[in-house]
């Protein structure tokens, strides 16, 4: 029989036909994932466990409780908990659980689509499909597989730093407090909300900069489709969630779009250089650890320089991490009032499903970010531009917003 991932080859490099029976040798399961991933968790199992070696790893690593037992005694990812982390995936050595795709569903969209398309790259995109892949031969590769245009992400992180630091303002006010950044990896909120709930007045209820990127393109453009792509699997739960499922139709990972590359035969190196420069330098940083922190405490001492308190930034790679940082902060252990935490080691370049190595592809992103033409979310005129169109007279004017940056957590 074949596997999860021979049926998937075979489907998108049309080896089979989906107007004709199937030939036999396929699970009826592993299809319906392929076709229909909205049905199912980030992560599947896609063979049974008869016995396991390894005494449960993989509902042991889950810090998310998802993987749960069926009437039968058999373990099963519950959707509606696992966040798409990967932790059970590196803890199962035989393999049984993989990374759902949504390849199959997200081109059929795409071809079909009757508005525009577009293309939402994640900050972390820089050298993941080839050194000599600037980011306009990326935009072309897009075009020639029939999106409209190719967004970066990290324009929104832009808009994003401006509420973060505005936040900052308005709730860091004397010693001793602080703010849990939210507008980034979904791991981390997710760990905070599950097992900390407590912290979430420290939470300011922003969205991450994929949501708004695909919010602001469904306000400006309603019939437009969005399909986001990053080096994280948990994107693809965080784009369901109930309210902000609004603002990214399907999610693929740097892993996904290679595969789609390599099956139409398009090779972006070889592509012309469609160049166009819209994200800051604070927006680009949001890739590695540490990013998020420097673009928000840049920006806080840009709006108010003389401020007495100015952002003491803490980060954290990893969940590990995450969880030892929240101790230190309920323990009072520590003098920041400013914490990042990143699911992943180095950040999202760090991320389960990026293609480039971590620390390559975060020296990229910094030389991506220092090449910027602009510094800070106020030097860049897109920014000003967006926030003009979208109807905010002034930057003060996010923090009021409540439908397109603005998210419910409870």
């Amino acid at each position: 029989m074949k596997t999860f991932e021979e049926l998937y080859r075979d489907l998108l490099e049309r080896k089979v036909s989906l107007e004709e029976p199937l030939p036999d040798g396929y699970d009826p399961y592993h299809l319906d994932c392929l076709l229909h991933p909205e049905k199912y968790a980030p992560v599947l199992p896609v063979s049974t466990c008869e016995q396991c070696a390894y005494d449960r790893a993989c509902q042991n690593s889950c810090i998310f409780d998802a993987i749960e037992r069926d009437a039968s005694g058999k373990l099963w990812i519950n959707p509606s908990l696992c966040v798409g982390c990967e932790a059970c995936i590196e803890a199962c050595k035989d393999h049984h659980i993989v990374a759902g795709k949504d390849v199959l569903p997200a081109m059929k969209a795409v071809r079909e689509a009757k508005g525009p398309v577009y293309m939402m790259i994640a900050p972390a995109f820089l050298g993941q499909f080839g050194e000599d892949v600037t980011p306009g031969k990326l935009r072309t590769a897009f075009k020639a597989l029939g999106f409209t245009g190719m967004v970066e992400v990290a324009l929104f992180a832009d808009i994003l730093t401006l509420k973060e630091a505005l936040e900052f303002d308005s709730h860091v006010k004397q010693k001793g407090d602080y703010q849990l950044t939210s507008c980034c990896c979904p791991v981390w909120i997710a760990m905070i909300r599950k097992s900390y709930h407590e912290l979430m007045p420290h939470v300011p209820g922003a969205v991450s900069p994929m949501i708004a990127c695909g919010r602001m393109i469904k306000r400006i453009h309603p019939d437009a489709l969005t399909v986001f792509a990053g080096p994280c699997l948990a994107k693809k739960k965080e784009a369901k969630e109930p309210d902000i499922d609004d603002a990214v139709d399907y999610v693929l990972t740097f892993q996904e779009v290679r595969d789609i590359f390599e099956v139409a035969d398009i090779h972006p190196a070889e592509l012309t250089d469609e160049w166009k420069e819209h994200a800051s330098k604070a927006g680009r940083l949001y890739a590695r650890t540490g990013g998020v922190s420097q673009a928000v405490s840049e920006m806080a001492e840009q709006l108010q320089p003389d401020r007495k308190i100015q952002v003491c930034s803490e980060q954290a790679n990893g969940t590990r991490e995450c969880m030892e940082m929240i101790q230190r902060i309920k323990e009072n252990q520590t003098e920041a009032n400013f914490f990042e935490g990143m699911g992943c080691i180095g950040g999202c370049v760090g991320g389960p499903k990026a293609i480039v190595e971590k620390e390559e592809s975060r020296k990229r992103v910094d030389i991506y970010s220092d090449e910027a033409l602009f510094q800070t979310p106020l030097e860049n005129p897109y920014v000003l531009k967006i926030l003009e169109e979208l109807g905010f007279e002034t930057v003060e004017e996010l923090l009021e917003e409540d439908s397109l940056l603005t998210r419910d957590f409870h």
